[in-house]
């Protein structure tokens, strides 16, 4: 299918941006295809010169091709011993890897990392390759995230980061990383969306035919299920009980009460069962199913509120804006029916 092709002019004192996508083999493939297409795709809808990106991908083996997961491997444009002897300034540098580099020597690459990112406005990870920053000093102290299946290990090995395993991408100054595959898809918008406006970034998403927009604060997986990943637990009942009863009081004396256990004994099984607290599970739980009010549409902000367990409306929307970035309205534009805006 041919690419629609729109008027866009960078604005005044803009230059072409160059990004980097640097792999360490074996990687995920659509963890670089993903983002390098998002940047073809901005430069596709512009219509003049300079082009807003120049995309180079670098491998850091020996030669230019570059080992994927999937058995079906990439052309980089160059090695990272050709892009060390240049001289190309670098805008934003994306890390890309894949699980099974995890762990793999990849030292001239983290040192080359390290030194470059002093230069470099934006630093990215996608997915695992959160293990190359980790290892380069550059998430020491910052919030973080990657594949939620790494993040306790990721937290274990380093444990100077702030890892969350919980949203789709991170930003923590000019550091930026994101989950699993199709989420540096979500990152690469992000980027594109502080450039050249979100208008562009929604453009880009129509045309890649995303059926949604994901913004950073966006859970990779659903609470729920999660609870369902420790099967045999003595908390199964309790977790079906909490999703039927989020609009009463939860505390925690009256979950203990519920499951005829001491509070010590439940906030313990938590911790063993599910990583988690029993306050922080059900504010989960409850920001989880105002989402899914709102993404099916046909609920005023009272009636998600009241129904999730939230005393106010404003409750919800400083719930909203501290977990996702965004509030409960902007979150229903963004996700909601159309036809149902208008009760919001």
């Amino acid at each position: 299918m041919k690419k629609q092709t729109h008027t866009r002019h960078l604005l005044p004192g803009q230059t072409q941006k160059r990004v980097v996508i640097l792999g360490l083999p074996p990687v995920d493939a659509l963890d670089v295809i993903g983002p390098a297409e998002v940047f073809a795709f901005a430069n596709s809808l512009h219509d003049g010169a300079p082009l807003p990106y120049e995309i180079d991908l670098v491998s850091s083996g020996d030669d230019v091709h570059l080992k994927s997961s999937t058995g079906i491997n990439l052309t980089a444009h160059k090695t990272l011993e050709q892009e060390r002897r240049g001289s190309a300034p670098i805008d934003t540098l994306i890390v890309a890897a894949g699980r099974q580099s995890v762990g793999r020597q990849h030292e001239e690459a983290i040192e080359w990392i390290r030194t470059r990112s002093g230069n470099v406005r934006r630093v990215c990870s996608i997915c695992v390759a959160a293990f190359a920053l980790a290892e380069t000093g550059l998430l020491n102290g910052r919030r973080a995230t990657t594949h939620w299946q790494m993040a306790r290990e990721l937290a274990e090995r380093y444990p100077q980061i702030q890892v969350d395993a919980n949203p789709i991408w991170v930003k923590d100054g000019n550091v930026y990383t994101s989950a699993g595959i199709s989420a540096g898809i979500d990152l690469a918008l992000a980027l594109v969306s502080e450039d050249l406006g979100d208008h562009v970034a929604m453009e880009i998403a129509k045309n890649m035919v995303l059926f949604l927009r994901r913004p950073g604060g966006q859970a990779q997986f659903s609470v729920t299920l999660q609870s369902q990943r420790a099967p045999g637990s003595s908390l199964d009942e309790l977790c079906l009980w909490i999703s039927e009863h989020l609009h009463t009081d939860l505390t925690v004396e009256r979950l203990a009460d519920q499951m005829s256990t001491s509070v010590r004994t439940l906030i313990r099984t938590f911790q063993r069962d599910l990583k988690t607290t029993p306050a922080k599970y059900v504010e989960d739980v409850r920001l989880e199913a105002a989402c899914r009010d709102f993404e099916l549409g046909g609920h005023s902000m009272e009636a998600v509120a009241r129904r999730c367990g939230y005393n106010s409306v404003d409750v919800l929307r400083k719930a909203f804006v501290r977990r996702l970035g965004i509030s409960p309205k902007e979150y229903a534009l963004r996700f909601a029916p159309d036809s149902t805006l208008a009760q919001i």
